[in-house]
């Protein structure tokens, strides 16, 4: 019998990643606070299920199968036509295997050819003629079928032919969430509506009580889907299961009446709008501005506008409007970049307005208030669609929370809110010079329209006051009360990963990424930093060349750091948790044979101390044969860098760096030089500061880098750089030089910052040149990546790291001062700078493709 103290149980389900997702994290929040037993279910973006916490919630993120979908699409096909044209090629990546075996077996009985007599030569040049026709055949027939697959085919009338996507979504979440057996399950979109009706009557058929809401984010039906079976599906997914829910929930009073009325629910849906949380606004948690990210200062008229841009939300009206807004700054707070919003900027620079928009990035859903509030004003500029003209969205209370008046398109909800309460201006939203007289009176006005924003406003305006109708719903649907609050649990808790994660690496095609640990002669433990994933560059490596060795990669996590793969993440917040030290040392112990520990961490937490000298003894008496891998900072002696090199980053440190990062180095130079254990280093320019080591050079995928993109052109090259931290890049330094550059139109350059490590591949691809860093005298892994993807790389290199590889790097050398000429020179020298491309992949494949370092750590893996 289930104790009445037992908290009820709720499981909030998006079909999205969670993160960026305000609402559905603020339900969660919300919850937890409440008393309830949260689980927060989202979608993985990989191919094994993720978990994490947020404070008391757990965090789940599935990985959703497209079985379900393959199946749908077989059945599309004409399978008699098919069966004469692509000769059961199924797709583009089977022809692509038929034509690898095809080449394969040209070129070995095109060798027998020449090695055979004269009769056997004479029939196999017959039967090479022959199936190259037959190739070519194949290869036609293939494309005439797939051209003739219509792009946009018509609905077949069932939702679950024309977008299967949500099957697979239901197998991959349902599971999951009856094995929590929630009392409550809050869908969030028409994504996850049969998902919860189909767990709730299963948990229902075996004996458990569970309610069940739909919580409909947008109005599904005046979305413009991008194709007719989509928007087919969704509406009729809708219709199928929101009559079965317990409730429905919606963020407006005129989406909740059409609800009722386009599918005669008997009761209005309950309004709970998106809205920030009001607690920690101005709490002075936040010091970030959307004016400092812009430069500007307080005198600028700034207008921003913060969230998805899609063509439906009409910041090219805006844009179209700013040349009649002289004076006036634009600031678009913006997760990534994405084609349309490339769009917009070009269509900025065409209208001469470029340097007065101003891209800054997302902060924390609990920080947007105050980061906005430096602006004068927010804007909806949204386009008269359906599903705009019947919300209140989630920026105008954000807006109004940071005390910003809105200029508004005259979509029906937000027109009637702002003039009922008097909160800025009006405008047409297809007339793009009346955007700019709304504007302009907004600005004239702004004390005024501020003013209006009363305590009444911003109180109803809050996440507060609207949950509080949500967490009472909760209550009456599972006739349950949770035992206590819980106040401790803050508003702005952040996502953390449990404290020691195991997971599978797989690579794309669903490989292991590398011999994980199990029976071999070495079992090689390699970490914590895995800094840049070279743990995991590093482990591939060995474990194709030495089939002996079998590894297991650790990495030290923090919350802001990339998930470069690994076997192990420890959370590097609980390193003092006696649990967390002894799950190390039981992982370790008995485990390994070998151990490769880089940066000079202590594997088993802060048990010994911060630094592995106090894990040493330990390891010893274990009899696990160590070694220490210096990668840069950890070993990068600062006072002598900046007496050898004029530009070295710790001339631009902030403040109280160098003395941290001196004291580490000195400490860690002791442990290498007392602990006699074998000593390897990433990049040569760190034998400097360890001459006694070896360089075990950094490891990347050299063919899964490469590209046939050419380079050198374009009529004006594109020119990467992308800092980590500008400081250690030099960026600052560069910076005028490029903007003289781009704005001379010799170079398009662009600067990518903050971008995942999964999307940077494509950007280096992409372009003409790459500009590494002008502080180290060295380069580092994505230099590395960009030389494999056959990219020229200019960065500043020191004579000893020439030395270090026989002259041989092509990294082309440039200090700031140097900069301006040297890029004038490559593109004047398209051939030559071309050349050095060709060169990188070759550098790269010699020194960085794995071979090199295994063959030096091979003493040590004995």
């Amino acid at each position: 019998m289930e104790s009445p103290a037992r908290r009820p149980r709720l499981a909030v389900i998006v079909a999205n990643g969670i993160t960026g997702d305000s609402r559905v994290q603020k339900t969660a929040v919300a919850a937890a606070r409440d008393g309830w037993d949260v689980t927060l279910i989202g979608r993985s973006d990989t191919k094994r299920v993720q978990r994490s916490k947020m404070g008391p919630i757990d965090v789940v993120r599935v990985p959703v199968g497209a079985d379900y979908l393959r199946g749908v699409n077989a059945r599309k096909a004409h399978p008699l036509r098919a069966a004469a044209t692509q000769f059961n090629l199924q797709d583009q990546a089977a022809l692509n295997r038929y034509t690898a075996a095809y080449r394969a077996w040209v070129r070995q009985k095109s060798a027998e050819s020449n090695w055979a007599g004269a009769p056997r030569r004479t029939s196999l040049k017959a039967l090479l003629r022959a199936r190259r026709s037959t190739h070519r055949l194949r290869v036609r027939a293939f494309k005439w079928e797939q051209r003739r697959r219509p792009k946009d085919p018509a609905p077949v009338g069932d939702w679950r032919h024309d977008w299967p996507q949500v099957v697979d979504l239901d197998l991959a979440f349902g599971p999951v969430i009856e094995e929590i057996e929630p009392d409550v399950i809050h869908a969030n979109d028409v994504t996850m509506i049969a998902t919860a009706a189909l767990s709730a009557a299963r948990l229902r058929a075996r004996g458990r009580k569970c309610a069940w809401l739909y919580d409909a984010h947008e109005y599904i039906k005046g979305v413009e889907w991008p194709n007719a079976r989509q928007a087919y599906a969704l509406p009729a997914l809708e219709a199928e299961f929101i009559g079965r829910a317990d409730a429905v929930v919606t963020v407006s009073t005129q989406m909740a009446e059409l609800l009722r009325d386009d599918h005669k629910l008997t009761e209005l849906p309950l309004v709970v709008g998106n809205s920030p949380v009001r607690e920690v606004i101005g709490a002075g948690r936040s010091t970030a501005s959307v004016r400092e990210a812009c430069g500007l200062g307080r005198e600028t008229p700034l207008m921003v506008y913060s969230g998805w841009i899609g063509r439906e939300r009409g910041v090219d009206a805006v844009i179209d409007g700013l040349p009649e807004l002289p004076g006036f700054h634009l600031a678009l707070v913006v997760g990534r970049t994405t084609p349309l919003l490339e769009e917009l900027l070009a269509q900025a620079e065409s209208l001469g307005v470029r340097d007065r928009v101003h891209l800054v990035p997302y902060v924390p859903q609990h920080e947007v208030a105050d980061y906005l509030s430096s602006a004068d004003l927010g804007l909806t500029p949204f386009k008269r669609v359906p599903n705009c003209e019947v919300s209140l969205p989630t920026k105008v209370s954000e807006y109004l929370q940071a005390g910003l008046p809105l200029v508004t398109s005259d979509v029906k909800v937000i027109k009637a809110y702002v003039e009922e309460h008097g909160l800025g201006e009006v405008w047409t939203w297809d007339d793009p010079k009346t955007f700019a007289a709304a504007a302009a009176r907004a600005m004239d006005n702004r004390d005024k329209l501020a003013a209006a924003i009363t305590e009444d406003v911003r109180t109803d305006l809050s996440w507060e006051s609207q949950s509080g109708r949500l967490l009472q719903l909760y209550r009456e649907l599972s006739k349950k009360t949770p035992p206590g609050p819980r106040p401790e649990v803050s508003w702005t808790v952040h996502e953390t990963p449990d404290a020691v994660r195991t997971v599978e690496p797989v690579r794309t095609d669903g490989q292991p990424a590398w011999r994980r640990l199990g029976d071999t002669r070495v079992r090689l433990g390699l970490g914590p930093a895995n800094y840049a994933g070279q743990g995991a560059a590093y482990a591939q490596a060995i474990t194709r060349l030495d089939p002996d060795v079998s590894v297991e990669v650790v990495m030290n996590k923090r919350p802001e750091s990339f998930d470069y793969p690994a076997d192990v993440y420890v959370d590097a917040t609980r390193m003092r948790e006696l649990s967390v030290q002894l799950q190390q040392v039981e992982r370790i112990v008995g485990r390994y044979t070998h151990l490769l520990v880089d940066a000079f961490m202590p594997v088993f937490g802060h048990l010994n101390g911060k630094s592995v000298d106090g894990d040493l003894a330990a390891l010893r008496q274990a009899r696990i044969k160590v070694a220490l891998l210096g990668h840069g900072s950890d070993i990068r002696h600062p006072a002598r860098h900046m007496e050898r090199h004029e530009f070295s980053l710790f001339h631009d440190a902030p403040e109280g760096i160098v003395e941290k990062l001196q004291a580490k180095a000195e400490l860690n130079r002791r442990i290498a030089t007392e602990a006699g254990l074998p000593l390897y280093v990433t990049t040569p320019d760190l034998l400097e500061d360890l001459p006694t080591a070896t360089w075990a050079p950094l490891v990347v995928d050299v063919a899964g880098w490469a590209t046939d993109s050419p380079v050198m052109e374009r009529e004006r090259p594109l020119v990467l750089h992308a800092p980590s931290k500008r400081w250690t890049k030099g960026t600052d330094r560069i910076m005028p030089v490029l903007t003289e550059l781009h704005d001379a139109g010799l170079i398009e350059f662009r600067l990518a910052e903050g971008v995942p490590w999964a999307e940077m591949r494509q950007l280096v691809q992409s372009c003409d040149l790459v500009l590494d860093q002008f502080t180290t005298g060295s380069y580092g892994t994505f230099a590395v990546e960009a030389m494999a993807a056959g990219k020229p790389v200019v960065g500043h290199i020191s004579n000893g790291v020439q030395a270090a590889t026989d002259g041989a790097l092509p990294i082309v050398n440039a200090t700031p001062d140097t900069l301006r000429e040297v890029i004038r020179s490559l593109v004047d020298d398209r051939e030559g700078t071309a050349l050095i491309g060709r060169q990188s992949v070759e550098f790269a494949r010699t020194y960085h493709d794995g071979s090199w370092t295994v063959q030096v750590l091979s003493d040590f893996l004995k």
